[in-house]
C-alpha cells in the first residue's frame, strides 16, 4: 500500500505531509532525518482529501487562526509511543509539560527519558504538539525541527504571533 505527500511551504520551512488512506501519517521537517521516521512506497499528490485538510488546518494554525486539529490521525508506532503520543494532544494549547510529568501521566514515573525518546519518534509534529514538552528546569530540550522552530511554536502559542503570511 503506496502512501501520499505534499508538500507544505510554511514559516517554520518546507513541511512534508504524509497520509494514508486512513489518516495523517506524518508532518516532517525539511531536513528531518529520513531514519527518524521511516517511510516507503510514497507517491505526490496534491490532491489527496486528507493532505489538502492537513494544509489547510496547518495554515489556520500558523495565521493564528486555530488552536487544535481535527484531521484524522493514522498513528504509526509502539504501544508505549502511541500512549505518549495521545498525551501530547491532550497538552492545551499554549501550555507545555515536562517530560516527567508525561511519564506520571502514564503510571511510570520513572520513564522521563522513554518519554523524551518517544516525544523525538513523534512522527505528527505539530498537529500532535511534542513542540510543548519541555525539560523539568523550563528549557526547551531536543526538537527534530529544531530548538529555534520550538521556540516560533511556542511563542506563537502564548503570543498570538502571526508566523504564516
Amino acid at each position: 500500500m503506496s502512501l501520499s505527500y505534499k508538500f507544505l511551504e510554511s514559516p517554520v520551512g518546507k513541511l512534508k505531509l504524509v497520509a494514508s488512506e486512513i489518516g495523517l501519517i506524518a508532518v516532517l521537517w525539511e531536513n528531518d532525518k529520513p531514519q527518524r521516521v521511516p517511510l516507503k512506497d510514497l507517491i505526490e499528490d496534491n490532491n489527496e482529501n486528507i493532505l489538502r485538510e492537513a494544509e489547510r488546518q496547518l495554515k489556520e494554525y500558523f495565521a493564528g487562526k486555530r488552536r487544535s486539529f481535527s484531521i484524522p490521525l493514522d498513528m504509526r508506532g509502539t504501544p508505549f509511543q502511541k500512549d505518549v503520543w495521545r498525551i501530547l494532544q491532550t497538552i492545551p494549547f499554549g501550555e507545555t509539560l515536562s517530560y516527567g510529568q508525561i511519564a506520571n501521566r502514564l503510571g511510570r514515573p520513572g520513564a522521563s527519558r522513554a518519554v523524551g525518546a518517544a516525544n523525538g519518534r513523534n512522527p505528527i509534529s505539530i498537529v500532535v504538539p511534542c513542540h510543548r514538552v519541555i525539560g523539568s528546569t523550563g528549557k526547551l530540550t531536543g526538537f527534530a525541527g529544531g530548538l529555534d522552530i520550538k521556540a516560533h511554536l511556542l511563542d506563537l502559542e502564548s503570543s498570538g504571533e502571526r508566523l504564516f503570511h
